[in-house]
């Protein structure tokens, strides 16, 4: 795997990339996103180093120590096509054991990264090599296996978002945002970030826009957007058949939908969890909150 940036740019990443992770537009030059190199062996690419650390960011204006599986420039986030080759180091940084697993990537058993059932758990100041080609296009994501709800959830994980050889089908957007949902952790967040803090999609009216969700919390999450419908597209990194209209989407743990909206009716639209709880309190919105903005 090369360290060549996709297309795909981010204003920021998800969490533990980016002090000020928020809401992520996708598919222009420039991206924070790791590229594959374009072989079909993985022994032919190129072993890029990630790091499990720690470190340190303002989260709603306090000093947060939170996890991190971090590129060399910081970053996290992977694309690649289907058939691309791919090779990884991960270099663990951190005081206690850790591993990688692909989820929703189709790899050989062995690289499936989970302590005690297809590898040893990788110790500190160990290193381990994951290897395979890329099989299925879509959403997915990568994350800790060992003791997940900690270290996932404070910042082990990242997005990696394949292509399918023929873009062709794929749908003209805009633009393309990924919305990483957490409630633990860092707490209730969208990106890293809990409301006020988290950051609008800002669209004009005509655009349409593709957002990927992806549950790495512990709990269901109804993502609600007022005014509009979501048409929803794929599940789980796979193509739905017979796409269909939502306007509150129930995101489980470990769930990806991809949905598309159509931005017509200008105004400033709440997008938030309809579990109120991880969106209102006595003293207004919080948490899992932010807005469209169609200009």
């Amino acid at each position: 795997m090369s360290q060549t940036l996709s297309r795909r740019k981010f204003l920021v990443t998800s969490l533990g990339a980016a002090a000020g992770s928020a809401l992520l537009p996708a598919r222009s030059p420039g991206s924070a996103f790791l590229q594959q190199v374009a072989s079909a062996n993985p022994s032919d690419s190129p072993a890029t180093t990630i790091q499990a650390t720690t470190r340190t960011l303002d989260i709603n204006g306090k000093a947060a120590k939170v996890l991190g599986l971090l590129q060399p420039d910081g970053a996290q986030g992977m694309n690649s096509v289907v058939g691309q080759g791919f090779r990884l180091t991960l270099d663990n940084k951190l005081s206690v054991p850790t591993a990688i697993h692909w989820h929703g990537l189709h790899v050989p058993i062995g690289m499936d990264g989970v302590p005690f059932i297809t590898q040893p758990p990788i110790k500190p100041g160990e290193t381990f090599v994951y290897e395979f080609t890329v099989k299925n296009s879509g959403t997915h994501m990568y994350h800790s296996h060992h003791n997940a709800a900690d270290q996932v959830t404070r910042g082990l994980m990242g997005a990696f978002i394949v292509d399918p050889v023929d873009m062709s089908k794929e749908p003209q957007v805009t633009a393309e945002y990924i919305l990483v949902l957490n409630d633990a952790g860092i707490g209730m967040s969208l990106n890293a970030r809990s409301f006020p803090a988290t950051q609008p999609i800002l669209a004009a009216k005509g655009d349409r826009i593709r957002i990927r969700y992806m549950n790495e919390g512990l709990q269901i999450h109804p993502m609600h957007l007022h005014g509009m419908y979501q048409t929803v597209i794929a599940k789980d990194g796979a193509n739905l058949p017979l796409p269909y209209l939502a306007d509150t989407i129930c995101v489980a743990p470990g769930e990806r939908y991809d949905v598309l909206v159509d931005c017509e009716e200008p105004g400033a639209w709440a997008f938030h969890c309809h579990i109120l709880t991880h969106a209102e309190s006595n003293m207004g919105m919080y948490g899992m909150v932010t807005a469209l903005v169609i200009k």
